[in-house]
C-alpha cells in the first residue's frame, strides 16, 4: 500500500508523533540545560551500563560522530566517565557518574508527571499496545 498522501505515511507520522510527545519533554530538558541527545545518552547508560560506546550509539540512537561529542559534554559536567576497556585500548567504555545518577533522579519526579498526563491523555493500555507496535518495528 502505498500512501497517497504524507498524511498516511508512516516515516512522516512516526516523525509527528515524536514530535508531538517531545513537545512534552523539551521544556524540561531546556530547564535542566541537557539537550534529547544527552538525556538519552545518559539515561541509556544509566539503565544499561557499564557499555562500549558503540553500543551506547546504538540503543541512544545517536550518530557514533554526535556521540563523541555528547561524551565529552556529559564528561565535562561529571555525569559520564569514560575509561579504556580492559580487553581492548581502542574501545571506550562509559558509565554513570555519581553526580549523573544525582542529575537523573533530580529530574525523575518531573518527568514521572509528563508520563503520567500522557497516560491520563491516551491511557496506559494504548501507550503499552503503541510501544509493543513500534517494537515489532525495530526488531525488523
Amino acid at each position: 500500500m502505498f500512501p497517497q498522501s504524507t498524511r498516511r505515511s508512516l516515516p512522516m507520522a512516526l516523525l509527528r508523533a515524536r514530535e508531538s510527545v517531545m513537545s512534552h519533554f523539551r521544556p524540561m530538558l531546556a530547564a535542566h540545560n541537557v539537550t534529547e541527545q544527552q538525556w538519552r545518552v545518559l539515561r541509556v547508560v544509566d539503565e544499561e551500563g557499564p557499555l562500549d560506546a558503540t553500543e551506547v550509539a546504538n540503543r541512544a540512537s545517536v550518530l557514533a560522530p554526535s556521540l563523541t561529542r555528547i561524551i565529552k559534554t556529559l564528561e565535562d559536567r561529571g555525569f559520564i566517565l569514560r575509561r579504556r576497556a580492559d580487553d581492548d585500548g581502542r574501545r571506550a567504555v562509559l558509565s554513570v557518574t555519581e553526580s549523573g545518577k544525582a542529575f537523573i533522579e533530580a529530574i525523575s519526579p518531573e518527568q514521572r508527571r509528563i508520563y503520567q498526563s500522557l497516560e491520563e491523555k491516551y491511557g496506559v493500555e494504548r501507550i503499552e499496545k503503541l510501544l509493543d507496535l513500534l517494537e515489532e518495528f525495530v526488531e525488523e
